[in-house]
């Protein structure tokens, strides 16, 4: 009698701690979900002034200042969600006392005045966050 007693109580003491592993995995994927590409997500408001100013002028069609700006961005390294070709076009995002372009951009999906997914890099594509409005 005693091996019984002793199988229910192993089938419970692992059922509930089964449940309890459950759990813990279903609340991580809660406390660190990212968007449906597994890319994080930025505030327009927490971006430098100089990105926000650029997804002004994105939206409304220019003038950019640099003859680059709107350019098909190629996703080469397939850090954005995949699309066709021509469907991502990158911006600079001025960095403050650089002569170059820097290393920021801001890359625009679908039409760049209406699309509403925007991505920004300041790492010159090296990772991307999702630009929340």
């Amino acid at each position: 009698m005693l091996p019984d007693k002793m199988l229910i109580y192993s089938k419970a003491t692992f059922l509930k701690k089964y449940v309890i592993l459950l759990t813990m995995l279903f609340l991580s994927s809660v406390v660190f979900a990212k968007d449906s590409y597994g890319l994080q997500s930025v505030a327009l408001s927490d971006l430098p002034k100089e990105a926000q100013v650029t997804l002004v002028l994105i939206k409304q069609g220019g003038p950019f200042p640099y003859d680059k700006d709107g350019v098909v961005f190629g996703n080469y390294e397939a850090r954005l969600p995949k699309q066709k070709r021509g469907y991502y076009h990158e911006f600079t995002v001025p960095t403050p006392r650089t002569r170059s372009r820097g290393a920021r951009r801001m890359i625009a999906g679908g039409d760049p005045k209406t699309s509403g997914e925007y991505y920004y890099t300041d790492d010159h594509y090296e990772s991307f966050k999702r630009v929340r409005e």
